[in-house]
């Protein structure tokens, strides 16, 4: 397929700048595959279409706060500096992304905090907006580390066009996050509560969690036309003993397996053996999904929806089927749905 197949129209008043009030409150699109039937609900509402011994998975990977400003020693200057994640502990080198990138040199050193309590020497380019910074600090690493994300904020998608709020610390992070990595946060995942997750409990539905810790690759534009030539960016995935044996399980007894977003779907989708079964894995994924392609593991899936010529988008299509998604997203855009990070959310079922 093209990269322009996945074009429309999306008005920016359509994109969400601000979560649902309550997390389980967002709107729910409920698409058959097999009917090309759409159903209207509210998030919480999922637990209408699972049952005992279903499994959900999620990806428990954790936001750091990852955006920070500095200022360039002599001039001054404000530097946005994004953290991708660090390279090495003891001498405190970091992959970062830098802006503007080109007042940004090796050498040159940035001072961060109202009284200047950080600083980073830039030790090497590696792209046109990349470097490496390593930060002058003489306290342990935890230290360090808790001082550095002092100064961060949460890393809020350049789409949600606004300044960075109180509740964004929360809300931009699933109520499961534990394993620190990302630097977006796994969006479908957002959608879950307590609550929700309470009554899913009790209805005997099970919890597999693995991990991908999102990166950046997620947002970045593809230019070019055939598919077959973009490359994803590489992410960070661990598949552990015990997810395996819940979706197995699950899968063997006939039960309902719902991937919880788009990383999870890429994750599994890269640890699955030949035998449709889930693996162990540990290790890096650059695995990039889009129409057409045989999924093996999921068979019902819930999402975000996604801007136009994104990667997720073209992932979303895969799973749900090209026509049928794009007359799904045209159906959200006359009902009003809210798209992006904190918009609304869509449940793709198989059956």
């Amino acid at each position: 397929m093209k990269l322009s197949q996945f074009k429309f129209k999306l008005p920016e008043e359509k994109i969400a700048l601000h979560p649902a009030k309550y997390r389980d409150e967002s709107r729910l699109m409920v698409v058959h595959k097999s009917t090309g039937k759409i159903e209207h609900k509210i998030f919480k509402d999922i637990l209408e279409y699972f049952d005992d011994k279903d499994v959900f998975i999620f990806n428990d990977t954790k936001v750091f706060p990852a955006r920070l400003y500095g200022n360039k020693e002599k001039t001054g200057a404000r530097i946005e500096v994004f953290l991708l994640r660090e390279l090495n502990e003891e001498l405190r080198l970091w992959d970062v992304l830098v802006d503007p990138a080109r007042k940004i040199r090796i050498g040159n050193k940035l001072y961060f905090g109202e009284d200047d309590s950080m600083v980073a020497e830039v030790i090497d380019n590696t792209t046109s907006r990349g470097r490496t910074l390593r930060f002058l600090y003489d306290g342990p690493h935890d230290e360090f580390k808790k001082a550095l994300y002092a100064l961060g904020e949460a890393p809020l998608p350049t789409f949600i066009n606004r300044p960075v709020e109180e509740e964004d610390a929360e809300r931009f992070q699933t109520i499961f996050a534990r394993n620190e990595g990302a630097v977006t946060a796994p969006t479908a995942g957002l959608h879950f509560s307590r609550e929700l997750m309470k009554r899913m409990e009790i209805k005997g539905i099970d919890f597999a969690y693995i991990t991908m810790h999102a990166g950046l690759g997620n947002f970045r534009e593809i230019d070019v036309e055939d598919l077959t030539k973009h490359k994803m960016d590489s992410e960070q995935m661990f598949v552990n003993a015990e997810a395996c044996r819940l979706v197995n399980e699950a899968k063997d007894r006939g039960n309902n397996v719902c991937a919880v977003g788009t990383t999870v779907m890429r994750t599994i989708e890269t640890a699955v053996g030949t035998d449709g079964h889930l693996k162990e894995f540990e290790g890096w994924t650059n695995k990039f999904i889009f129409p057409p392609y045989e999924f093996s593991v999921a068979n019902s899936m819930v999402t975000n929806f996604h801007l136009p010529l994104s990667t997720l988008l073209m992932l979303v299509c895969a799973y749900g089927g090209y026509e049928l998604i794009m007359d799904a997203y045209q159906t959200a855009l006359n009902e009003d749905y809210r798209f992006g990070t904190y918009g609304d959310a869509m449940l793709i079922l198989d059956k």
